[in-house]
């Protein structure tokens, strides 16, 4: 991944485990690229979805460009994801497994200016394993705070 990073979720690594991840293109309108580049999309709510062969994104807000024409896309409308045939299969067969989710981790533009979408391929965290994850980021914030201090 390079580029500018437009939208992070960061909800998604604490209600799932990502085990994998993929990069994917978006097929977008003019007025939803300077949206995003403009920082105006939420990815909390966000997911995808295989249908007939095609990855579609579900629950992404872009917010409508404030100098777009009268004619500007819905906010949380369905968008078609640009994956290779083989990588689809492949999400078929990890998907159908018990508990797996495509989750959007971020948007980002690589360098020839194209939005990509950074996928997560994640399982369900319960509240226990949520909490067993914040006591780790805690006390590794403390063990850092104990070596700087040295």
């Amino acid at each position: 991944m390079s580029g500018k990073v437009a939208a992070k979720n960061k909800k998604a690594y604490h209600d799932y485990f990502i085990d994998d991840t993929l990069e994917a293109g978006m097929v977008l309108k003019g007025s939803e690229v300077k949206s995003i580049r403009a920082g105006k999309v939420n990815l909390k709510d966000g997911f995808a979805k295989v249908k007939n062969g095609e990855v579609f994104l579900y629950n992404v807000h872009i917010s409508p460009y404030s100098h777009a024409s009268y004619n500007a896309p819905e906010a949380e409308r369905v968008r078609k994801l640009l994956l290779h045939r083989r990588e689809i299969k492949k999400l078929i067969g990890k998907i159908q497994e018990k508990g797996f989710a495509l989750i959007p981790l971020k948007i980002y533009f690589i360098s020839s200016g194209k939005a990509k979408i950074e996928l997560g391929l994640g399982r369900g965290k319960r509240l226990y394993d949520k909490r067993a994850t914040l006591k780790k980021k805690e006390s590794d914030r403390e063990m850092e705070r104990a070596l700087r201090k040295e």
